[in-house]
């Protein structure tokens, strides 16, 4: 089985409690106005690797320990036979060695039609937050880019992990964006508020860094 992937890191901190793998999936068919992610929206084959291939990455980038694994994009559930089969092959692992850690996707797309259509894959999930992002709505909870969007448990594991984090304010965690690097491409992963991807573009321009090209305006 092969699934599109835009690219993966680890750890990541901001999208979900803990140090987790943070894995966004190449292609969307929503293409939310306003999207911060929007390079992960265009169909590409040349993207697609091996579900047994990412899983062994996984493993091997989270040895030292792990918390949980965040699936963003993209539209997760726009590959919905390779998203199954990556959720088995993470239920897999957290099996075979015994690992505790949890299992949170993202969706744009509303939860009772992903409740319609994908309620096997939503079983395998420990933790979901779905609905488009609403640009007019600022986010005001933790890990969520609007207002609209709810945390939604699937699991025993789920509730003991994320029924705390339901309703915790937004400004309640110091850190919303961390930075990665990959050759030549600056990543910025987490959730930001309004006008800060804007204001961080800018500081860096009055540094000499300018952008080339930004996910957030194709």
């Amino acid at each position: 089985m092969k699934i599109a992937i835009n690219k993966a890191h680890y750890p990541v901190t901001v999208l979900g409690p803990g140090k987790r793998i943070g894995i966004w999936l190449q292609g969307c068919s929503i293409g939310c106005k306003g999207c911060v992610s929007q390079d992960t929206w265009a169909t590409d084959p040349g993207k697609q690797m091996t579900v047994a291939g990412l899983l062994s990455w996984c493993r091997r980038v989270a040895a030292a320990g792990l918390d949980g694994v965040t699936i963003s994009g993209g539209e997760p559930f726009d590959q919905p036979a390779a998203l199954s089969a990556l959720l088995d092959a993470l239920h897999f692992w957290r099996e075979q060695e015994q690992r505790d850690f949890d299992i949170l996707c993202y969706s744009g797309y509303p939860l009772p039609a992903l409740q319609k259509k994908h309620s096997k894959i939503i079983d395998k999930l420990d933790a979901l937050i779905p609905e488009p992002y609403i640009a007019s709505q600022p986010p005001d909870r933790v890990w969520r880019g609007s207002a609209n969007q709810a945390l939604i448990t699937c699991s025993e594991r789920g509730k003991a992990i994320y029924d705390a984090y339901a309703e915790l304010p937004l400004d309640s965690q110091p850190k919303r964006i961390q930075t990665m690097l990959d050759g030549q491409r600056i990543w910025y992963i987490g959730i930001p508020a309004r006008g800060d991807m804007e204001a961080l573009a800018s500081q860096c321009e009055e540094r000499g860094l300018h952008f080339d090209q930004v996910s957030w305006r194709q």
